[in-house]
């Protein structure tokens, strides 16, 4: 009679050498079966046509209207990013107020009828949204057409947190039905739990987004912080959206505020993605624009005007090289630059570069 030899313990044996050391046994966790994936589905996953007849069938579908000119636009899902306190709610609210009444935020006028919009607000209170739109003229009037749904999470109402972010675009999708909203616009996406560091969270994240704004044919409007830690002299670009890159991927289009380093208060506006249009508002032809109050009370950004990045970003102060006064000194006493080389003992071009600089600066 063959016996098969095998390496492993009986359970009995593991379960009695673990009462001797005094450690409770506990039964191995039970592996929730895992459904076999519907092959006869797959025929589905893909649909065929030739290059020409997508081409018909892309003729026979409407003109994606424009809703905030060329940085969003009908059926988008966009990301709105910027630093905090850059004014990413006022401009959200701006648009949302302006495709609620077809209101032209020069000089990117909506190329929409008045739209119902619904506004998901997990920013503000109350309180601080009617304080934000009350001026010397009194409460600003809004649009019927405008809704804003404030968060108000109650304790216990979801007491598993792994299918929080599930409850969330449900209760939104029930908004939107009771509204009948087609723009949706969602202040902002870093206050969905999980966060959006983690890739497979964004990725499940963005693809609610899309499947919702797919489902219910919507124009998708995300607001998203940049990182706390970024050098402002640089150039805005995709790299600056707080999160995985998946955010950015998943996006039709996107653009941010840079808040530059005017001390006047001016920003501009940049494209950073499109997906249905040409780059009008790239690092060569940003929008100016300053946060003002009207008359009646309401806050908006007010265009004034177009221009280069470069022009509105702060200049780094000048690193003072720890020779640069000694070779000064030297060279105002007559002594060459090969000579002052050689006293320090350090390259003719570190040198050549010391001396010039002031020159610069003077003849600018």
């Amino acid at each position: 009679m063959n016996h098969e030899i095998t390496s492993e313990r009986p359970s009995i044996i593991e379960d009695i050498r673990s009462e001797i050391r005094g450690i409770r046994t506990r039964p191995p966790r039970k592996k929730k079966p895992v459904p076999p994936p519907d092959f006869s589905q797959s025929r589905r996953l893909f649909t065929v046509c030739t290059g020409n007849r997508w081409m018909e069938l892309g003729q026979r579908l409407p003109v994606q209207k424009r809703l905030f000119g060329d940085f969003w636009r009908q059926g988008e899902l966009c990301i709105l990013f910027a630093a905090a306190n850059a004014g990413k709610s006022i401009l959200a609210v701006q648009i949302a107020d302006a495709l609620s009444r077809r209101r032209k935020p020069a000089p990117f006028a909506p190329r929409a009828l008045p739209v119902k919009v619904l506004y998901i607000d997990f920013e503000l209170s109350t309180a601080q949204f009617c304080q934000r739109y009350n001026g010397p003229g009194g409460l600003y009037s809004f649009s019927d057409n405008f809704y804003r749904a404030q968060f108000n999470l109650e304790p216990g109402l979801c007491p598993d947190p792994s299918t929080y972010n599930d409850l969330v675009f449900d209760a939104i999708e029930q908004k939107i039905h009771l509204t009948n909203a087609t723009v949706l616009i969602i202040d902002n996406i870093t206050c969905l739990r999980g966060g959006t560091e983690s890739a497979l969270v964004a990725l499940r994240l963005m693809q609610s987004l899309k499947a919702l704004k797919s489902d219910l044919n919507l124009s998708v409007l995300v607001l998203a912080h940049t990182p706390k830690r970024r050098s402002p002299g640089r150039s805005l670009s995709a790299d600056d959206l707080h999160g995985s890159k998946l955010l950015m991927n998943f996006a039709d289009s996107a653009f941010t505020i840079g808040t530059g380093g005017n001390p006047s208060g001016q920003c501009y506006l940049k494209q950073i993605k499109q997906r249905n249009t040409e780059q009008l508002y790239g690092e060569n032809n940003v929008c100016l624009c300053r946060i003002v109050r009207r008359d009646d009370g309401f806050l908006r950004f007010k265009f004034e005007g177009y221009s280069a990045e470069r022009l509105q970003l702060p200049v780094p102060p000048p690193r003072c090289h720890p020779l640069a006064e000694k070779i000064a000194t030297l060279a105002a006493r007559g002594l060459s630059q090969r000579q002052i080389s050689r006293k320090l003992h350090i390259s003719l071009g570190l040198v050549n570069g010391l001396v010039r600089k002031p020159e610069r600066s003077e003849s600018r």
